[in-house]
C-alpha cells in the first residue's frame, strides 16, 4: 500500500514539475538560449542544405555563426566541420560537390573548402583583410571575391622620433575621406576594394581591379568565366553621388570596366539567367523621395534592351533568382508587414510562392531572411512566426504548403509560455487611412482583469514591424504588459504613396496614427486611459520623444537612441551626408527653421512624462549627444529623468545578447516605477 501511495505522489510531483514546465514564462536568460537559421544554400541538385546556425555565447557574450548541413528529407543533421569558430557565406560549386565558404582564423577571416565526398575541409587563403562573400567560376576552377586593399592618409607633419622606451600619445588621425566612419565598425581605415581571383584548389590571389574606387560586393562570373559583373559606384562623383549604383561588367584578364546600367538611380542586387544571356536586377529613377519602391528590370548581357517586368505589386522587389528554365524569376518583398517569396514571368505575371520569411533579427520583429532555390524549383527558406526565430523551411515547385525541416527551437519554446500575438486594422482620423498593427497579451491573459498598455515605435522610420518573432516583445508581454506596436504611415511594404508621406513632413501624421491606435485600444474593457507607457529606438525614439511633447498622456517613457535635434543629428553622424532634400529641403545650414520644426527638442518644455533615457556609447548613427540633449534638457525642467549608457554599444544596442536583456530590463524597471 506504502509503495502505491508513494507511486502516486511521485507521478503526482512528476505532472506538476512538467506541467510547470509548459507553463514557463519566457525570461531574459532564454535569449541565450535562441537559434536562428540564417542564409541557406540549397544544392544544385535539391537533396542538401548548408546553412548558417546562429547562437548566443553565454561564456563571451557574443552572437555567434556556425555552418551546418542537413539533407532536404530531414535527416543527416551535422555541422560542416569540426571547427567552432565563427564560419558564414556558404557558396556551392557548381557541380555541388564542394562548398566555399568564410571562416575566423587566428588571423582574420578566410576562404574555406569543404569537399562533400570526403567531408575534408582546407583553407585556400592567406589574406591581409577579410574577403566579401566569394562567387565560384562556371567551370569551378576558381574563386572571386572582393577584399579591401589598404591606402594611405593625407599626412600633414613628421612626428619628432621619440625616446627608446618612450610611453607618448598616439598620434592623431587626419581624414579627408568623405565617408570616414561607420557605426559599428568606428574608423574606417583608409583603403578601396577591389576584385580578386583564386584558384579553387589553392594558389596564389590576383588582383583584378585598380584603382581609388570601392568594388564592393558579390561578384558574379559571366557564363564563359571571362567576366565578373558587380553592383557599385565607380563613378568620378562617386562620393557624392552616392545613391547612383550601376553595374559594371569586368574583365577578369585585364581588368577593363564595362558600365551596364546608366542611370539616375540605384542598380543593384542582380542575377545572371541560367543561359548567362540575361540579367535580372533592381533599381529606380530617383525622384529624391524618403521612400521609392525597388523595380524588377532585365537586360542582355551586354546592358542592352532594359526594360522592366511590370509586376504592378507596389511593393519593393529584392533577391532576385532566375528559374532553372529562364522563363521566370523568384524575388523577395514585403507585404502588410509579411516578407514574402514571390514568383513573375518576364510578361509580369506574378504570384505569391511562401509567406512568412524573417526571424533573423533576434530583437525586434523587423523583416529579413534569405531563400535560395535549386535547379528543379526546390525553395528552402528562413521561415518565422510570432512564435520562433528563423527555422528551415522547404517548399516543392508548385505547392503551396511549405514544410519545416528542423525546430532549433522547441526545444525550448515548447516549454514556454509566450504571449499571444494579433493582428489590428484601425482607421487614422487624420486622413480614413488603413493602418495597421499588432497587439501582444501577456501569458495567462484574462479579459477581466485590468493591464497596462506599453507602446513600442519601430525603427527607420523607412521599415516596418511585423508578425515575426520578437523576444524583446515577448519579455514586455511577460511583464505583465499589453504591447501594441503598429506601423503607422511612413512605414514599408503598404506601397510607394504610403511610405513616402513622411517626405519633407518627419514627424509628421504618423504620430496621429500611433494615437489613434491607443485610442482604439482603449476601448477594450481590459485596458484604462491611467496606464499606458511608451518607448521605442531610433526613429521610434524620436517617435516616442515627439509623442511626450504632444501629451501627457502617458505615465512614462522610455526614449531609446534618439534624434532630438536634426541640425546637430544630420551633421555629426556616420551618415551626415544622407539626410538633405530627400528628409527635409535642402542642408541644415540652408532650412534651419524647417530642421527645428521636426527635431523633438523643440517640444522639450511640454514634457511632464518620465523619461528613462538609453543610448550606446558608441553609437555613431543618433550619437550620444543627442540623448544628452534630452537628458539635460528635462534635468534643467526637473523633469524625472534617467539617462542609461550601454558601454561599447552601437547603435544596434542589442548587439550582444546581454545588452538585449539589459536594454529590457532597464525600461521595465523604469516603467515599474510608475505602474
Amino acid at each position: 500500500m506504502k509503495n502505491l501511495i508513494f507511486s502516486f505522489l511521485f507521478l503526482l510531483s512528476f505532472q506538476i514539475m512538467i506541467q510547470a514546465q509548459l507553463n514557463s514564462p519566457f525570461t531574459s536568460m532564454d535569449v541565450f538560449q535562441l537559434e536562428w537559421v540564417t542564409n541557406p544554400q540549397i544544392s544544385p541538385d535539391g537533396n542538401w542544405v548548408v546553412y548558417q546556425r546562429g547562437g548566443m555565447d553565454i561564456m563571451n557574450d557574443q552572437r555567434q555563426s556556425r555552418l551546418w548541413m542537413i539533407k532536404t528529407d530531414g535527416t543527416n543533421h551535422q555541422k560542416l566541420t569540426s571547427n567552432d569558430v565563427n564560419e558564414s557565406n556558404p557558396v556551392w560549386s557548381p557541380d555541388g560537390q564542394k562548398m566555399a565558404f568564410s571562416s575566423s582564423t587566428e588571423q582574420g577571416s578566410e576562404i574555406f573548402v569543404y569537399w562533400m565526398k570526403t567531408g575534408k575541409v582546407a583553407r585556400l587563403s592567406q589574406l591581409e583583410n577579410s574577403p566579401s562573400r566569394v562567387s565560384w567560376s562556371p567551370d569551378g576552377k576558381w574563386l572571386a571575391f572582393s577584399m579591401k586593399v589598404p591606402s594611405k592618409e593625407l599626412s600633414l607633419v613628421s612626428p619628432p622620433k621619440k625616446p627608446k622606451g618612450a610611453n607618448w600619445a598616439d598620434p592623431p588621425k587626419i581624414t579627408t575621406r568623405f565617408k570616414h566612419e561607420s557605426d559599428g565598425s568606428g574608423y574606417i581605415s583608409p583603403g578601396f576594394n577591389h576584385l580578386f581571383v583564386i584558384p579553387a584548389e589553392g594558389g596564389t590571389p590576383r588582383q583584378i581591379t585598380k584603382g581609388d574606387l570601392n568594388h564592393r560586393g558579390t561578384p558574379q562570373w559571366s557564363s564563359d568565366g571571362g567576366h565578373l559583373l558587380i553592383s557599385s559606384n565607380l563613378k568620378k562623383d562617386w562620393e557624392y553621388d552616392f545613391r547612383n549604383t550601376e553595374i559594371y561588367k569586368i574583365s577578369v584578364e585585364s581588368g577593363e570596366v564595362k558600365t551596364l546600367t546608366n542611370r539616375n538611380g540605384p542598380d543593384r542586387d542582380f542575377a545572371i539567367s541560367p543561359d548567362g544571356q540575361q540579367i535580372a536586377y533592381v533599381g529606380f529613377d530617383d525622384k529624391m523621395q524618403t521612400y521609392q519602391v525597388s523595380r524588377l528590370y532585365v537586360m542582355d548581357i551586354d546592358g542592352s534592351n532594359k526594360k522592366e517586368v511590370k509586376t504592378n505589386l507596389d511593393r519593393s522587389i529584392s533577391s532576385p533568382i532566375w528559374e532553372a528554365s529562364g522563363r521566370g524569376i523568384y524575388f523577395m518583398y514585403d507585404d502588410k508587414g509579411n516578407t514574402k517569396i514571390g514568383y513573375t514571368d518576364l510578361s509580369g505575371k506574378n504570384k505569391m510562392v511562401a509567406p512568412n520569411l524573417g526571424g533573423t533579427g533576434i530583437g525586434r520583429p523587423y523583416g529579413g531572411g534569405s531563400f535560395s532555390v535549386s535547379k528543379k524549383g526546390r525553395i528552402v527558406y528562413t521561415h518565422t512566426t510570432p512564435y520562433h526565430p528563423s527555422e528551415l523551411a522547404l517548399i516543392e515547385k508548385g505547392d503551396s504548403k511549405e514544410r519545416l525541416i528542423m525546430s532549433l527551437n522547441n526545444d525550448l519554446l515548447k516549454y514556454r509560455n509566450l504571449g499571444k500575438v494579433e493582428e489590428v486594422w484601425y482607421k487614422s482620423t487624420f486622413d480614413k487611412r488603413d493602418i495597421q498593427g499588432w497587439v501582444v497579451y501577456p501569458p495567462h491573459f484574462d479579459a477581466k482583469k485590468k493591464y497596462p498598455l506599453l507602446v513600442e515605435n519601430h525603427g527607420g522610420p523607412i521599415s516596418n514591424y511585423g508578425d515575426r518573432f520578437s523576444p524583446e516583445i515577448q519579455l514586455y508581454a511577460t511583464a505583465g504588459y499589453v504591447v501594441f506596436y503598429p506601423n503607422p504611415r511612413g512605414s514599408t511594404s503598404y506601397g510607394e504613396a504610403f511610405g513616402n508621406l513622411l517626405y519633407h513632413n518627419y514627424p509628421g501624421e504618423d504620430y496621429q496614427d500611433v494615437m489613434d491606435g491607443v485610442d482604439v485600444l482603449l476601448q477594450k474593457s481590459f485596458l484604462t486611459e491611467d496606464s499606458l507607457f511608451v518607448t521605442g529606438g531610433s526613429a521610434g525614439g524620436i517617435m516616442t520623444a515627439w509623442m511626450i511633447g504632444k501629451n501627457n498622456r502617458f505615465q512614462a517613457a522610455a526614449v531609446i537612441k534618439p534624434v532630438m535635434n536634426w541640425i546637430s543629428k544630420t551633421l555629426t553622424a556616420d551618415n551626415y551626408y544622407g539626410y538633405a532634400n530627400s528628409r527635409y529641403p535642402g542642408q541644415p545650414w540652408e532650412n534651419m527653421d524647417a530642421y527645428m520644426k521636426f527635431s523633438p527638442i523643440s517640444l522639450v518644455g511640454n514634457i511632464q512624462t518620465p523619461t528613462l533615457v538609453m543610448v550606446g556609447t558608441s553609437d555613431l548613427r543618433t550619437p550620444l549627444s543627442e540623448a544628452k540633449q534630452l537628458y539635460h534638457a528635462l534635468k534643467i525642467r526637473r523633469i524625472e529623468t534617467a539617462l542609461v549608457e550601454v558601454p561599447g554599444a552601437p547603435h544596434f544596442i542589442s548587439r550582444r545578447p546581454s545588452q538585449l536583456i539589459t536594454k529590457i530590463e532597464h525600461i521595465l524597471a523604469w516603467f515599474d516605477r510608475y505602474r
